[in-house]
């Protein structure tokens, strides 16, 4: 990775993920330091979940909302954090040795990325590393205790259990927040947007790594190292699956963008307006709490929303679907429909498309509501700055409010254009 690719990378970083940044790195140097000084307790143990922390940064993989996660690296490094013993024989590691572990096993698990030129998202990492260490500081001073109540019996392990539980969900608690904060000054989306949103997200994943990760360290009392084995095979199947769904998500937003770039080439409309409606609409989305499966869709449908102007023979002046006689516009988005539906795989963004120019009046989905609006402020002010078209046309979609416009949706525009003035010029 060049220095200049370097730079690049941290440019595109906000005042938060920069903070969070110094912050897990500061926590890094002070395990590994730490750590160094006092001599690695168990070794073998330590380098054994490092390898695995390592394999599943290596493995990572990108979810909806360009969200970096590493299932089988935070069930590791849960493992470990959570560690009473190993084969009966009590666990020695401390909270800053659990740092210093999960921080080499993660820079292990991206150098191979960086290599062939593909960083990983720094603020993720982080996070990833920041919360870890919250935990292993909560919890390994416990674990002496918690070891020799569990040392009496079955019922000795309840306890532990009940512990582990707890502070797991404070971390995940801790991490949807910090996570929701982090992303709301990134992508300008109100907080509580950006919380339930985490929620959503990070409930089933958080749940299968938390399960995985006190599953491995339980198991580990009785199975040994060969705990590590028995769990790692499954969590790489299934993050290879995820992987693969990740990889098709990628490729159909891919061939859509080239889709919706078609109309631009042809000058059927003007340059950018495909991508800046599609943006407007998916930060629209955001702005009204809509879930991450149904903003893509979104995404989908504004991107492709003028794709039946291809079957007109003389196109409309700037493409201006606004400006243009309703019956017309209507028909051009009942084309656009028919082609997106003969994909066979995109029939709700095909409904989404051919409904956008319903009135309220005929109950349309919220999707195809929000791209009516997001298309015509676009068709007013295009690529223009000037503040005073942005106002002039937001007044004049209000004048429509109630019958071709929804009230909630161009209020929820006009919060957008004034947090992320000016949106047109993205």
């Amino acid at each position: 990775m060049s220095r200049a690719d370097t730079n690049r990378v941290f440019q595109t970083l906000d005042s938060g993920q920069l903070l969070l940044i110094c912050a897990a790195g500061l926590l890094a140097v002070a395990g590994v330091a730490h750590t160094a000084a006092t001599g690695l307790l168990d070794p073998q143990i330590a380098v054994a979940f490092g390898a695995l922390i390592a394999i599943g940064e290596l493995a990572r993989l990108t979810m909806p909302g360009n969200r970096e996660v590493a299932p089988i690296g935070a069930a590791a490094a849960l493992g470990y954090t959570l560690l009473l013993d190993m084969g009966g024989v009590p666990a020695r590691h401390s909270a800053l040795q659990v740092v210093a572990v999960l921080s080499v096993g993660m820079v292990a698990g991206a150098l191979p990325h960086l290599a062939v030129g593909r960083p990983p998202q720094l603020d993720g990492m982080a996070r990833r590393l920041f919360t870890g260490a919250l935990l292993a500081l909560a919890y390994r001073p416990l674990a002496g205790p918690l070891f020799e109540v569990a040392g009496g019996g079955e019922s000795g392990w309840w306890p532990a259990l009940g512990v582990m539980a707890l502070l797991i969900l404070l971390m995940v608690m801790a991490d949807v927040l910090l996570a929701a904060v982090l992303r709301a000054e990134q992508v300008r989306a109100a907080l509580r947007v950006a919380v339930h949103d985490e929620l959503r997200m990070a409930a089933p994943l958080g749940a299968a790594v938390a399960a995985s990760g006190i599953l491995l360290a339980l198991a580990s009392h009785s199975m040994g190292m060969t705990a590590l084995l028995v769990f790692a095979a499954p969590l790489l199947v299934t993050q290879v699956a995820f992987r693969k769904y990740a990889g098709i998500r990628a490729t159909y937003l891919q061939t859509v963008r080239a889709l919706a770039r078609v109309t631009e080439v042809g000058g059927y409309v003007e340059p950018g307006h495909s991508r800046r409606v599609s943006r407007l609409s998916v930060a629209i989305g955001r702005e009204l709490g809509t879930a991450e499966p149904e903003l893509l869709e979104l995404e989908y449908a504004a991107l492709m929303h003028d794709i039946g102007q291809l079957s007109l023979r003389d196109p409309i002046p700037g493409g201006a679907t606004v400006l243009t006689d309703p019956d017309q516009a209507r028909r051009i988005a009942e084309l656009g429909a028919e082609v997106i539906r003969q994909t066979g795989v995109l029939d709700r963004v095909a409904e989404i498309v051919r409904r956008q120019c319903d009135t309220c009046a005929e109950m349309p989905p919220m999707a195809s509501r929000i791209i009516k609006a997001a298309n015509a402020y676009d068709d007013l002010v295009g690529g223009s700055s000037d503040r005073d078209r942005a106002g002039a046309a937001l007044e004049r979609l209000r004048l429509g409010v109630g019958q071709e416009y929804d009230p909630t949706v161009v209020e929820a525009m006009a919060r957008v254009i004034d947090r992320l003035a000016p949106i047109h010029r993205l």
